[in-house]
């Protein structure tokens, strides 16, 4: 059975559409050794939240996530990504912006994940 060229192309074009929203989000865990926490940024946005495990009583644990705080909530659009200082000790992490190179330091900060103004 052929499919008629215009529902063919509206097909290629909806998997076209899947494919470009894919990878939208990029992970990266904090490079303290003895912490859990990774980081989720969306790279068009530069939102930024954080999970990590949690211990819960008589249960397997529990995902522990913060919201996106002061500084770490949506910014200009642009591309982001993730930087990690490899200081062992470290709890944050770098968004930088790679569009004009500016980058703020984000980390949790009691219920949420917060980050410092771009700085260059």
């Amino acid at each position: 059975m052929r499919l008629p060229s215009s529902l063919l192309a509206l097909a290629v074009s909806a998997l076209a559409l899947g494919t470009a929203q894919a990878g939208n989000y990029e992970f990266l865990a904090a490079p303290q050794t003895d912490l859990n926490r990774v980081y989720r940024l969306d790279r068009a946005t530069g939102e930024i939240g954080a999970c990590q495990y949690g211990l819960k009583e008589g249960t397997v644990g529990v995902t522990l996530c913060y919201p996106s705080g002061e500084g770490a909530g949506p910014q200009a659009p642009s591309e982001y990504s993730l930087v990690s200082s490899r200081h062992e000790r470290e709890a944050g992490i770098f968004r930088v912006d790679l569009r004009n190179g500016t980058m703020s330091v984000c980390y949790v900060l009691n219920d949420s994940v917060v980050c410092t103004p771009p700085g260059k």
